[in-house]
């Protein structure tokens, strides 16, 4: 049986809370209480990685702090208008090295991006069950995000999240309007193939 969440519909069944998640940028700015916050990232931080060598970390600031004005003054413009009525900013980096378990020399950890989406996927599943949303962003300085929060040279600066309470596109400027909805997604024939990739 498949599940409907409006306006998405799945095609196999799976738990409403896949259908349920979606990137809103309308924000209330209401404030997250820290035991909530606490849960989404102890989500997080049970996501899968190789080796358990856990890659990600997560650096984070409360709307209304001095540390968020920082955090928000890294996003590109665009971003800029909604996330600033989050509850949280957040930046995921990710260790580019690795202890194998049983030696003591670093090496390259060729997955570390691919752990830290794993766990980002936890936080944002767990931020919904709570009744809260987290929006994933690509737009901003990754740079000067690496300078103003003090990465290390051997950490990538994966991605930024707001998250937060949902609040009506109202919120949000008119331009934002029409894209103020769960998206969808492309048939499961067109990304799942078995035996290899099609032919051309």
């Amino acid at each position: 049986m498949t599940v409907a969440v409006a306006p998405r519909q799945s095609e196999h069944p799976v738990e409403p809370l896949f259908l349920e998640r979606w990137s809103p940028r309308a924000f209330t700015g209401e404030e997250i209480p820290q035991g909530e916050l606490n849960s989404i990232f102890e989500a997080a931080r049970w996501a899968p990685s190789s080796f358990n060598s856990q890659p990600w970390r997560f650096l984070y600031a409360r709307r209304g702090t001095p540390a968020f004005d920082i955090f928000l003054s890294l996003l590109v413009p665009f971003n800029q208008q909604w996330a600033q009525n989050a509850a949280v900013l957040v930046f995921v980096v990710s260790a580019r090295s690795f202890v194998r378990p049983g030696t003591s020399e670093a090496v390259p950890a060729r997955s570390h991006s691919f752990d830290a989406g794993a766990a980002w996927a936890n936080l944002a599943l767990q931020a919904t069950k709570l009744g809260w949303h987290a929006h994933g962003m690509g737009g901003f300085d990754a740079e000067k995000a690496r300078t103003e929060l003090k990465v290390p040279d051997d950490y990538e600066v994966e991605i930024a999240i707001a998250l937060g309470r949902r609040g009506d596109k109202s919120l949000l400027p008119e331009s934002f309007h029409k894209g103020e909805t769960p998206s969808g997604r492309r048939p499961l024939g067109e990304s799942v193939f078995e035996g290899g990739f099609p032919a051309a």
